[in-house]
């Protein structure tokens, strides 16, 4: 029975250089066929013009290379940009680039599906299919840079890992692919320039801290008291603020880097006072800002929008407590690219 063949960017660099002098060849050869893999984005095999005939057809023999593909592109009428990627296996998540008027941000997903309940959002209903490979999220943003050279004529600037899956629920393959995305053997961008947002997972953060990362981190938040953060994401009853809180503050006290609350607000769930003066107490434990984001609803469920009096509300007491706050416009939602709406609803 023939065995499937491993996709050639799972291995390291000292790893194809290892397989080349096993097979004969200069291990110069690895360090060549890796700049194709990753600084050139090489799709195939024959894409490798300076490798000889022989050595592709070689690789061909023992390797694949599990490319994405943009099954759908969609612009909405604001710029953004949704792709529908196509993996391997057939299965399909999505990634969005966000323009503004002075930079681009790739919006990526780190797992087939979502491992959390987030009753809100529409990912969280496909469930966790699979974890995506830290090759397939780097293909994302290949692909949302040459598309934003091409929309917007400059290289992306920013990525946020709030696409579609929970990051720290596929720590390592996150963490490789960041890797190469800062790598000057990959794209070269900075880790400032990226942002991955959990849903607050104690354990985890505090091992991001303890491998000492250089991006941002945000945190959905949504609620500083448990019962009613409980209500709105199920899983957050088995990781009390308590604990959230006490991860947060580690990574503050290794990193030096402020938090990003990400916080909806919603009528009837957390526009009121006792839900603002708890989000008020819980800011002042670690430095942060809040982003106030509007809710894009998935369906006439019990989520809906807070009026622009509550949100008012939530920004008067957090500036007034001198914590940074702002309110972030969603885009995208005629294609339904907002944030809690990435759901394949095209495929």
């Amino acid at each position: 029975m023939q065995t499937e063949k491993k996709d050639i960017r799972a291995l390291s660099k000292d790893q194809l250089r290892d397989f080349f002098v096993t097979h004969n060849d200069k291990a110069f050869r690895g360090n060549q066929v890796y700049e194709w893999l990753w600084s050139k984005g090489a799709h195939s095999f024959d894409d490798m013009t300076n490798v000889s005939k022989e050595t592709r057809t070689m690789l061909e023999d023992n390797f694949v290379i599990n490319h994405i593909k943009v099954d759908t592109m969609q612009r909405s009428s604001d710029g953004t940009v949704k792709n529908a990627v196509r993996l391997h296996d057939g299965l399909v998540v999505e990634s969005v680039l966000i323009p503004t008027n002075t930079r681009t941000t790739a919006c990526v997903s780190s797992q087939v599906g979502c491992s959390l309940d987030c009753n809100f959002c529409a990912t969280a209903r496909l469930k966790r299919m699979r974890n995506l490979e830290p090759a397939e999220i780097y293909d994302q943003v290949v692909a949302i840079d040459k598309e934003s050279r091409l929309y917007y004529n400059h290289p992306l600037s920013n990525i946020v890992f709030m696409g579609m899956g929970e990051p720290l629920m596929n720590y390592n393959n996150v963490l490789k692919a960041i890797e190469m995305i800062i790598s000057p053997e990959g794209l070269g961008m900075s880790p400032k320039r990226i942002t991955v947002s959990t849903s607050g997972v104690p354990k985890m953060i505090k091992k991001l801290a303890d491998d000492e990362v250089k991006f941002k981190l945000a945190v959905s938040l949504h609620s500083a008291i448990d019962d009613i953060r409980a209500r709105i994401m199920p899983f957050s009853s088995n990781f009390p603020l308590k604990d959230l809180r006490e991860s947060l503050e580690y990574w503050y006290s290794k990193t030096r880097s402020k938090i990003t609350y990400e916080y909806v607000v919603w009528k009837g769930i957390n526009d009121n006072k006792e839900s603002i003066d708890a989000l008020v107490k819980f800011c002042k434990y670690v430095p942060c800002k809040v982003n106030l984001i509007e809710y894009n609803p998935i369906d006439d469920g019990e989520f809906q929008q807070a009026s622009p009096e509550a949100i008012d509300a939530y920004i008067d007491a957090l500036q007034a407590s001198g914590i940074v706050a702002k309110v972030r416009r969603s885009r995208g939602k005629d294609i339904d690219a907002a944030c809690g709406q990435l759901a394949n609803k095209e495929v």
